[in-house]
């Protein structure tokens, strides 16, 4: 795991021992008997309400409007109801304020590191969530279509999560606490309920979900760690915090009732479609392997946006010993033989292969770096994460369809069968167990370059030169064919349409 997001017995949930809070339980009680009652905020109609005070740029920016975006698992962001703050001047409200007096007056540099670590001014506040999937797909097998599912199940919980959070914020409109030194800046939105702690509920749930090889108990852990630390800070109270994570958990578990259903945990049969043969002219693991293809049912996926993974199935690949076959495998060749310095780093760079994110990750790294210098507004990094990781999922929902439509061989296993070069091997050691014909990476890159450039337009050739580069690099490193990455490349960028077109509906105002 990585150093940020490790947790150790001796760190986890030191906070609650320091601080004396009141109990989850108490605080349920208390909701229930606080719907009757007064709130310390004012409840204002969505219509009547005025928006607060607009600060220069980046996550200093309000966003008012974020409680009516459309979500993607929640049938509204009003699904999940938030019950009232307490009451100004009641007993819970005055322990609220002690327990932040009592944050003040206790805190150390341990403190301030712990608050930093959650905090999220630089980043999505997903992205340490976001760090653990990517460390947790690290560990496991190599699985792109299963990853790149993963990680878009995560960022939508975040995203509905966040819109469910915003809702509840403008109806309570709540102010954030002063008066009393803090360790970061909040928000410029209304702070009940807290979308930190909404995020880390929400994220704890979905990853205990994906990977049930992790304890549970100590993403729960991080979750109450992540939503302490904005008590800790002194800028929200721990009726927010626990609030959100209420409203946070009870995402996740939509978001996992959808992954449930989504057709991931279909077992395959053994049997290829009629007409495919098995090697030479069909797929087979590269020589002196013996494996199972990865994920052939990966192309049945429920999709987010598409209609299905077949909608933009493309045409077959040249047949195997054709003219046009040979003419790409002798192409393959001269390209390893030719490589410059420049390809080999690149084809390096994007490999993806086992003991790393792969390339949905590699992308998602790509994402958070882009954020962290163009600093959205909270609830527009958590879209841009969903949109991408959507667009991606579904991409790769649409490469596997092809994948195992068609079972095209590898560039190693066709060179060395059709004789052209004995003991031919590419530059990339790690030959993928699933066919050639589309290159995941390929699709993968073309629908995030289409999105990221619909969402930060005077980006737009950055984007696509490194979606571009990254379909080129499974050439490079020997692992595709040309036309794998060609149409790769065109496959996703009609996905990536399809999901910029949900988007223009979404509600949000484009990025300022």
């Amino acid at each position: 795991m990585n150093p940020r997001t490790s947790l150790s017995p001796s760190v986890r949930r030191p906070w609650r021992a320091l601080l004396p809070p009141l109990g989850r339980a108490a605080w349920v009680c208390l909701a229930t008997a606080l719907v009757v009652a007064a709130s310390a905020c004012s409840t204002v109609e969505r219509t009547n309400r005025a928006a607060p005070e607009v600060t220069p740029s980046g996550v200093d920016l309000a966003e008012p409007s974020a409680g009516t975006w459309k979500t993607w698992v929640l049938t509204s962001p009003t699904q999940i109801a938030v019950p009232p703050p307490p009451a100004a001047g009641s007993p819970e409200a005055r322990a609220e304020d002690q327990e932040l007096r009592d944050a003040v007056a206790k805190r150390t540099p341990e403190v301030a590191d712990f608050v930093r670590r959650w905090d999220g001014r630089d980043e999505p506040i997903s992205a340490p969530w976001m760090q653990m999937a990517l460390d947790f797909i690290s560990a496991r097998e190599k699985d792109p279509a299963a990853s790149s599912r993963a990680y878009a199940l995560l960022a939508v919980a975040a995203y509905d999560a966040t819109v469910a959070t915003w809702n509840a914020k403008y109806a309570y409109n709540c102010k954030a606490p002063e008066g009393l030194a803090q360790l970061t800046t909040p928000g410029p939105d209304p702070s009940y309920p807290s979308e930190h702690a909404a995020i880390a509920g929400a994220a704890s749930i979905v990853l205990a979900y994906l990977f049930p090889e992790r304890p549970a108990l100590r993403l729960d852990e991080a979750a109450d760690q992540a939503a302490d630390s904005r008590v800790l800070a002194g800028v929200a109270r721990r009726s927010d915090v626990e609030a959100g994570l209420d409203l946070g958990r009870k995402v996740g578990a939509e978001v996992v009732k959808f992954g449930k259903a989504d057709g991931a945990d279909a077992q395959w049969n053994g049997q290829r479609p009629p007409g495919i043969e098995r090697g030479p002219k069909g797929w087979e693991p590269q020589p002196g392997s013996v494996a199972n293809p990865v994920s052939p049912l990966a192309g049945q996926w429920k999709t987010w946006a598409l209609t299905s993974g077949a909608q933009f199935r493309p045409g077959p690949p040249p047949a195997f010993g054709s003219p046009q076959f040979l003419a790409q495998a002798k192409e393959a060749i001269q390209v390893k033989k030719d490589l410059t310095e420049d390809q080999k780093r690149a084809a390096t760079f994007w490999a993806g292969g086992q003991g790393t994110p792969l390339p949905a990750g590699v992308w998602n790294q790509v994402t958070i770096a882009y954020l962290r210098d163009l600093k959205p507004s909270h609830p527009q990094a958590e879209r841009v994460m969903a949109l991408a990781n959507v667009a991606m999922a579904d991409a790769g929902v649409a490469a596997w369809d092809a994948k195992y439509a068609y079972w095209d061989p590898r560039p190693e296993n066709a060179i060395n069968d059709l004789g052209l070069e004995a003991g031919w091997q590419p530059y990339i050691e790690d030959t993928p167990f699933f066919p050639s014909y589309i290159s995941g990476h390929a699709t993968y890159s073309g629908a995030i370059a289409e999105v990221l450039s619909f969402i930060f337009p005077s980006r737009s050739k950055d984007f696509h030169d490194k979606a571009q580069e990254a379909a080129n690099s499974r050439l490079w490193g020997g692992i595709h064919w040309r036309l794998d990455n060609e149409v790769g490349i065109d496959v996703g960028k009609k996905v990536g349409l399809v999901v910029i077109e949900r988007a223009k509906l979404d509600g949000a105002p484009e990025l300022r």
